[in-house]
């Protein structure tokens, strides 16, 4: 059954994009109140999700192991398309998912009740939902109790959110310190210089008065330029904070996040960094969300037995730091027509190499993303043989 399409899924993703959520470290800020909501509902199992244009990640669970399945198996994506609470008392008799591997096989779940995360924008960008292997009966009481938890599930979301923008303006400061720094360097380089070499002639003429300036010039420049290296020694530390990733730990998380679903289509994913720079630490302001779309989709239209290969590289300039990243995959392709769209934000669903649903977002979010840090997205396609994504990003 063909999955549901959002008449405003652009607006949906893009905002679900200025979060810049890092999926994998998420569950610490909702622990609490998946272990509540099972508790009120009853039931053994209780998920925070969220879903993209591709997946559904589960940032954090309660009584069942899963991190992310794809989009179109899910049941809370009827939920976010319901726009308001979705009850299903018997999940093997409901023609959308009895089908799916959770109903039929381990843990042959039957209860569903999912609640949508709404946003203030009244986007919903994901479900809290309580799930069992028994049918459940939840009282209009418990009910209310769980919308509460929801909502305050999305007031923790926009927490998050107003950190990372607190976060992006405090690397911001630190790259015009970095810059600062360069710039007072040079000038004072050539004041101390020159105050030595007249210093060096008061000396030969011996005019006292002279060399008691120059004296006194030296050492405020000299004073200024200790305080100098002192601020580009604190900002070049070559140590990631929590606001940035390096090309180590860039790997290390899209690997995480990206390798299971490759695994689980047979497709083989590879993540291939420069040596150079390799611990320079730059911000990652939306990287997920854009590298993370792009895997997804290289994922969704490589076959079975396909690869997708990722390239980073991070070129670390006086002034700027550019990161370059190429996506390749021996998928189906995409036609020039299909290709305007993506440039347009007029995307249509496409099903993936084994029947995967596409919602037609994921390239034009990117695209979007990409303009927006003023990078540059080039895509090379050739239909049957695969494609390429290349992006260049600046002032990261």
């Amino acid at each position: 059954m063909e999955s549901p399409k959002l008449d405003k899924e652009f607006n949906r993703v893009l905002e679900l994009s200025e979060y810049d959520l890092d999926y994998s470290s998420l569950n610490d800020h909702f622990k609490d109140l998946n272990k509540l909501a099972a508790r009120i509902a009853g039931t053994e199992i209780s998920l925070v999700n969220i879903i993209d244009s591709y997946t559904q990640w589960t940032v954090s669970e309660h009584g069942l192991d899963i991190d992310s399945m794809p989009r179109e198996d899910s049941v809370c994506q009827y939920t976010i398309l319901n726009g308001n609470q979705l009850e299903i008392k018997d999940l093997s008799k409901d023609e959308r998912v009895k089908d799916k591997l959770y109903v039929q096989g381990d843990p042959h779940l039957r209860y569903y009740f999912g609640l949508p995360l709404k946003t203030t924008e009244g986007n919903n960008i994901g479900a809290l939902c309580v799930l069992d292997t028994a049918e459940k009966d939840l009282t209009p009481e418990k009910i209310n109790l769980l919308k509460i938890i929801a909502s305050e599930i999305v007031s923790r979301l926009e927490n998050v959110k107003k950190v990372h923008v607190l976060q992006n303006r405090i690397e911001e400061l630190k790259e015009n310190q970095r810059k600062v720094s360069h710039d007072i360097r040079g000038p004072l380089g050539g004041i101390i210089g020159l105050s030595e070499l007249i210093k060096e002639q008061g000396r030969e003429n011996k005019i006292d008065d002279i060399l008691e300036m120059m004296d006194l010039i030296g050492k405020g420049g000299k004073s200024i330029m200790e305080l100098a290296e002192e601020i580009l020694g604190a900002s070049e530390n070559n140590q990631p904070g929590q606001n940035e990733f390096n090309l180590k730990t860039f790997k290390n998380k899209l690997e995480q996040l990206y390798i299971p679903q490759a695994q689980t289509k047979g497709v083989k994913l590879e993540i291939n960094i420069s040596d150079k720079n390799l611990d320079v630490p730059f911000v990652k302001n939306k990287l997920l969300q854009i590298i993370g779309n792009l895997i997804s989709n290289a994922i969704k239209f490589t076959p079975e037995h396909g690869r997708v290969t990722v390239a980073i590289l991070l070129d670390k300039e006086e002034e700027n730091k550019k990161l370059h990243i190429n996506v390749s995959d021996t998928g189906v392709g995409i036609d020039e027509s299909q290709l305007a769209e993506i440039r347009s934000g007029t995307g249509k669903s496409t099903n993936g190499t084994s029947g995967e649903c596409g919602y037609g977002f994921g390239l034009s979010l990117v695209n979007h993303l990409v303009e927006s840090l003023e990078g540059s997205l080039n895509i090379q396609s050739e239909v049957g043989k695969g494609s390429t994504f290349v992006v260049t990003l600046p002032r990261v």
